[in-house]
């Protein structure tokens, strides 16, 4: 089945969705946990009938609905429709649905033999290495737990950074979260990849990406 590319799920136009590592996310604020428990009931009973399953994280005031096609490794127009299915039953329970403040953490290891270094972190985290075109070198949770380990290629020359993470966000958020790490002290080091990415760093120089679809397709 062919996955969608970021344009296109945009052109979707799905109202309170965004494209976050390769899924669909919305949040749906609900008022209380017996509100949320009844929205899960009604999505999972739309999934089974679609026989096309979500992720769903179930909280006192919301429920995060991830998707995606596990078989595709990406989002399909399974997911669009489903995604369209679960923005009925949410405005037929009065429970608004948006992405503002869905993130996706997933965290970088700058290595200059990453290859050697590699195979002991999918051992203390009990991932599984998935490699090849769409996948570089990654270790995943296959409960989708943890956050996702990519590794990127450094040089030796001391000092350099090791450890950095990246949040994943909606396009539409990445300015706001800008101003407000630059108000508590922080630094734009590079905006040269945007809208792929952005490069910040606190006051001691620990970096961070914040990331959006947006120039990867």
């Amino acid at each position: 089945m062919t996955t969608l590319t970021g344009q296109q799920i945009a052109d979707e136009q799905l109202a309170g969705w965004t494209y976050l590592l390769g899924a669909l996310q919305t949040r749906i604020r609900t008022r209380d946990f017996a509100t949320g428990l009844s929205i899960v009931d009604a999505i999972g009973a739309e999934a089974e009938r679609m026989d096309h399953h979500p992720d769903l994280d179930l909280r006192y005031a919301h429920v995060d609905v991830r998707l995606w096609s596990h078989d595709a490794r990406g989002v399909t127009d399974r997911d669009v429709r489903l995604a369209r299915a679960i923005s009925a039953i949410a405005a037929e329970a009065g429970a608004p649905l948006g992405h503002t403040g869905v993130a996706r953490l997933e965290l970088a290891l700058d290595s200059p033999d990453f290859a050697a270094v590699l195979p002991f972190w999918r051992a203390v985290l009990a991932t599984e290495h998935l490699a090849g075109p769409g996948f570089g070198d990654e270790l995943r949770d296959p409960a989708g737990t943890l956050p996702t380990v990519w590794f990127q290629k450094s040089g030796r020359k001391e000092p350099r950074q090791r450890w950095h993470p990246d949040v994943w966000v909606d396009p539409a958020e990445v300015r706001p979260r800008i101003d407000a790490a630059v108000a508590a002290g922080g630094t734009l080091v590079s905006d040269a990849a945007a809208p792929h990415f952005w490069v910040l760093a606190d006051p001691d120089g620990n970096r961070v990406c914040l990331c959006t679809w947006q120039g990867r397709d």
